[in-house]
């Protein structure tokens, strides 16, 4: 008789695409784990300092609060969809209402000279390195 091998990533992967199926069926549709991260972001290096670019579609520059503390920044916001409450919804997938994320970067970050704006639905935010977080060179005499 012989032995016969199987993947073991198969069985992980099934199992991934069953939750796939499961998640986008509908079943989920209107619960959190069904958003992912909202406003999806990138964060890159740009020399000692940070930038963070994140998609914020339809959003005004009013409804959006970016806080700085250490090396945490948090964006908060709401999202209207922009129908009356009277609206018979037939099919809901655009999202509404308070978002609210936080993400941790490796540096510390100098909050008094965060900048940011935002146009045409995305969000960039000048993340500059806290001095004192700067690798700091030492002469030796």
């Amino acid at each position: 008789m012989a032995t016969v091998f199987s993947d073991p990533f198969d069985a992980l992967l099934q199992f991934q695409q069953a939750l796939d199926s499961f998640r986008t069926s509908g079943w989920l549709s209107s619960g959190p784990s069904a958003r992912g991260a909202f406003p999806p972001i990138n964060i890159f290096r740009n020399g000692d300092d940070l930038v963070a670019i994140a998609e914020v579609p339809g959003i005004q520059k009013s409804d959006l609060e970016i806080q700085v503390v250490g090396k945490t920044i948090r964006i908060a916001g709401s999202k209207g969809v922009g129908y009356g409450e009277q609206a018979a919804l037939h099919r809901r997938e655009r999202l509404a209402g308070r978002f609210d994320r936080a993400f941790t970067v490796p540096v510390e970050i100098d909050g008094n000279r965060v900048k940011a704006e935002c146009r045409d639905g995305i969000l960039a935010i000048y993340l500059p390195r806290a001095e004192r977080d700067k690798p700091k060179t030492i002469a030796v005499d």
